[in-house]
């Protein structure tokens, strides 16, 4: 694999096709997570996390137990499970380790477990038809793009904290009009050429 083919799945992964702003998969968690940026910066590291060791695990399940034993139409549940497991694994290891961090993220580390980016990822990268390589590096960028929406929407919430928006703007409507206009922007990566 040659660096100009992973530098096109990075940067396609992080800012052409990113999950949240071009895709629309993982908005829960976008909209309900990015008040703050410390639980948006915690959120984000939890989610590249899980959906890096979820795509390796996804395709490895994937190509070892469901395509050997014919049983592809199993990929759903499957990788449905794999990313429960691994959902449970970080619970765990933030609740040990950042009781804060854990208690930030409340009900939305949790929903990892059911958002769809992490899903997405899995079931992308199995259609792309990815070698093991791809789908780690592809898994991680998608996280890391999902990341810096997340973080750069939390800044800007903060900020509209700080201004005196009209009532009917306030809370969920500015957040939806940041996040169109923040994907508007994004769209403008889409004409990179590499």
């Amino acid at each position: 694999m040659e660096f100009r083919e992973i530098l096109v799945i990075i940067l396609g992964a992080v800012f052409i096709n990113n999950f949240v702003l071009n895709r629309f998969l993982g908005i829960c968690p976008f909209v309900g997570v990015s008040r703050q940026i410390e639980a948006s910066i915690g959120m984000s590291l939890a989610v590249v996390f899980v959906m890096t060791l979820a795509g390796a695990a996804t395709w490895c399940v994937n190509k070892y137990l469901l395509v050997q034993f014919d049983v592809e139409y199993l990929q759903t549940v499957s990788f449905i499970l794999v990313i429960a497991a691994l959902v449970q694994l970080v619970e765990m290891f933030l609740q040990k380790t950042s009781p804060v961090l854990y208690s930030a993220l409340g009900i939305y580390l949790p929903l990892i477990t059911t958002n769809c980016a992490v899903l997405g990822v899995a079931v992308l990268n199995i259609r792309e038809a990815r070698t093991f390589l791809e789908t780690v590096i592809f898994s991680a960028s998608a996280a890391v793009g999902f990341g810096i929406a997340l973080i750069l929407m939390a800044g800007i919430r903060e900020r509209l904290e700080l201004v005196d928006l009209p009532k009917p703007f306030r809370g969920a409507p500015i957040a939806f009009i940041v996040a169109a206009l923040m994907a508007i922007a994004f769209m403008g990566f889409s004409g990179m050429k590499l």
